[in-house]
């Protein structure tokens, strides 16, 4: 992939980043979009995060072909600890992980005080968005902007979200399809929750069959069949 051509997804992700903004990309996949941001001059520093050798050193290959070492730095770390405070990080992407996982860095990023609360979060999960979107709220985060897309069959949400004084009280609609999303109910969004729904009612007719069934799971899964289709109504 030429570098100035990210996927629609990983573009979509780097729309959201603030102009000069001093970026970590987490999990940064080849540091495709802190290349690709600085090679747009959209900014001039970034730290790129990998957990793992393979990774890394594809992402300090593209950086080094790229003649971009002096604006970014890869880094072999676990989650937030790619971050120093020397890097004065003002926004923060994590891209194609689960929202467990994604919540989980967050989470131990905070509790090793290398989240501020002044950077601006954008969030790329590929599932478990319910999940994410509730630690946001229990934090304090409120979603300023989001955004559902299709690219090669699969469907991908992008959430925005930045720190506030006051608590943030989400509805469990709202935390199910997106604040901004559910309002917004576009051809992608439409067509991801048939999908799911369709996808419900099978399990629902995969308990109905089955000997035993764990206590409260089919009132569970009625329940999100009922959400999902008066949002669709």
């Amino acid at each position: 992939m030429n570098q100035q051509e990210l996927s629609t997804r990983l573009a979509t992700v780097g729309a959201f980043v603030p102009e000069g903004a001093h970026l970590a990309d987490i999990g940064s996949d080849h540091a495709y979009l802190p290349v690709a941001l600085v090679l747009d001059k959209k900014i001039d520093f970034a730290v790129a995060g990998e957990v793992v050798q393979g990774p890394f050193t594809s992402a300090v290959n593209q950086v080094k072909k790229n003649n971009l070492s002096q604006q970014i730095t890869v880094r072999l770390a676990s989650g937030l600890e790619a971050i120093i405070p020397e890097d004065e990080i003002t926004a923060i992407t994590i891209a194609g992980m689960g929202g467990s996982l994604i919540r989980d860095i967050l989470a131990q990023g905070q509790a090793n005080n290398k989240l501020s609360g002044d950077e601006r979060l954008i969030l790329q999960p590929n599932i478990g968005e319910k999940t994410l979107r509730t630690w946001l709220m229990n934090e304090s985060y409120e979603i300023i902007a989001e955004r559902i897309l299709e690219e090669n069959q699969k469907i991908y949400e992008v959430i925005v979200a930045e720190k506030v004084a006051q608590p943030i009280n989400y509805s469990q609609e709202q935390l199910l399809f997106g604040p901004i999303l559910g309002k917004e109910k576009n051809a992608v969004f439409l067509k991801k929750w048939q999908r799911e729904l369709k996808q419900r009612k099978h399990v629902l007719q995969q308990l109905s069959l089955a000997e035993t069934v764990p206590s409260g799971k089919v009132a569970q899964v009625e329940a999100e069949i009922k959400q999902i289709e008066e949002c669709l109504a």
